[in-house]
């Protein structure tokens, strides 16, 4: 049945056209010509077919960012010794423990979590390395041959002395599960370098305290949260399960990509557009259709030669150190490696314990900074060691020692710091920062200065107010920068 032109714009005008896209409308105009027109140009652009958009895009939020400045570092590796080591056994030597072990002297009163007792000498000897002279702990032999590529922060404080809150203080810049993590606010800032694989990976075999918190994006979009890998295993085909798909052919499946990223992609444009969990969901599918090329290959070990595994040694962490110089190397812009699950250097019942959390740290990370040199990587790759917090220099039970928040130890290598140093002090006994006090804001403000970025013009408006990592803190310390 054939109909006027009064007709037509009577059905045009009783349609509801304002929920219709403008996909829809070139469907429906012209009888679909401009949809083809569309297609035409999308394939004259290579936009259609059986290969992804280009990497390197407006559209894409992984694309690599200009720095704010000349960065001195383009990548990090957070070796995460979650649970809290002692400063007065690693780092942090206190001749006056011996000196009057098992005494409780005046103003050694902070408050500690637990009912502690005198003080306690650590039970590890402590000797000067390298031409710096920096002191280092017995149980590290491997790490203190590398003691002048050192920085050690003797002068960390935080917030609280409990696990939870002080995990997501260094992860994230604040001590409830509600901020972005910061390798979500590095990935917001620079983007990432491969298109192939994830721009945030956490090593971590198992779950530690708090869990997938403090890899988290919260109010950023989903797309910067941390891939984890758990490294408990480093058989690629067991890392990362059902990545390719043996049934079909990679055309076959970007076509399927395609068709299900166009559903996608209308019904979020009816529900509000970007930052929108649909919005993440469509970009790692994404994700993992490129991850197909590079995924399995990065985190096949065996690939290094028998020389490079002897070097590491042998453990999770040790897998977890050479798949973190594997995935920097191909671009990753972040990788942290936590040494365990739950809470492993958390010692109250005997500190001497951690000698054997040592070994199997020490010799990983020694050959992961002399991998790095070799490369041509360690200058522009920032390495940052520690906990989240210390402990007490004070006896808890017979031989451990209680959290302290008061003062602790990390250390820094690579990446545009001063190596063969100790910045800032804590007190006698090492129960709190006295000299060139340095908070975990601080410390955050200053791994953002060494990548490019200032830390204050890092934000993202969220819910009416415009946050960043260093939240209305953070100084950036310049002493121990080059």
């Amino acid at each position: 049945m054939k109909t006027n032109p009064s007709q037509q714009a009577h059905c045009l005008n009783t349609q509801n056209w304002a929920n219709t896209s403008r996909r829809e409308l070139l469907q429906k105009f012209g009888t679909g010509l401009g949809t083809l027109g569309l297609a035409g140009i999308l394939n004259s652009q290579k936009l259609l077919g059986s290969e992804p958009a280009p990497f390197n895009t407006v559209s894409n939020p992984l694309a690599p960012k200009p720095p704010m400045f000349a960065p001195r570092a383009k990548r990090i590796i957070h070796l995460f010794m979650n649970g809290g080591p002692s400063q007065v056994d690693t780092f942090d030597p206190k001749p006056s423990l011996t000196k009057y072990d098992g005494q409780r002297p005046p103003g050694a009163n902070l408050k500690t979590e637990r009912q502690t007792g005198g003080l306690m000498k650590s039970p590890f000897q402590f000797a000067r390395h390298g031409q710096s002279g920096l002191e280092i702990s017995e149980i590290f032999p491997h790490i203190s041959t590398c003691a002048d590529d050192l920085c050690v922060i003797r002068s960390m404080h935080t917030n609280i002395p409990n696990h939870e809150p002080s995990l997501l203080m260094m992860t994230s810049g604040e001590t409830q599960p509600t901020r972005p993590s910061m390798g979500s606010w590095l990935l917001y800032g620079l983007g990432t370098e491969n298109e192939n694989l994830p721009g945030f990976v956490v090593l971590c075999p198992g779950k530690p305290v708090v869990g997938p918190a403090l890899w988290g994006n919260r109010f950023l979009p989903g797309i910067y949260q941390g891939a984890q890998i758990n490294n408990a295993q480093m058989d690629p085909q067991k890392v990362i399960r059902d990545i390719s798909n043996s049934a079909i052919s990679r055309s076959s499946q970007r076509e399927q990509l395609d068709l299900l990223k166009e559903i996608n992609e209308h019904h979020l444009e009816q529900r509000g557009g970007q930052d929108n969990p649909l919005e993440a969901r469509i970009q790692s599918l994404e994700m993992a259709f490129r991850m197909q090329t590079e995924a399995q290959d990065v985190f096949d070990l065996n690939q290094e030669t028998q020389a490079t595994r002897d070097a590491y040694g042998k453990g999770e962490f040790a897998d977890g150190c050479l798949a973190a110089r594997r995935l920097v190397e191909r671009g990753v812009r972040m990788v942290q490696v936590f040494y365990g699950n739950g809470q492993p250097w958390d010692d109250h019942e005997n500190i001497a314990d951690h000698a054997k959390k040592a070994q199997a740290v020490d010799q990983p990370i020694a050959a992961l900074i002399n991998d790095l040199k070799a490369r041509g990587l360690f200058e522009d790759t920032l390495i940052l060691w520690g906990g989240e917090f210390g402990r007490t220099p004070v006896s808890e039970g017979a031989k451990g020692r209680d959290h302290n928040n008061h003062g602790f130890s990390v250390w820094l290598a690579g990446g545009g710091v001063k190596g063969g140093m100790a910045y800032g002090a804590t007190d006698e006994f090492g129960f709190a920062a006295v000299e060139n006090k340095v908070h975990v804001h601080d410390l955050h403000a200053t791994l953002l200065h060494l990548m490019g970025i200032d830390h204050e013009k890092l934000t993202y408006r969220y819910s009416g107010r415009d946050f960043r990592l260093t939240d209305v803190h953070g100084r950036v310390i310049h002493d121990i920068l080059t």
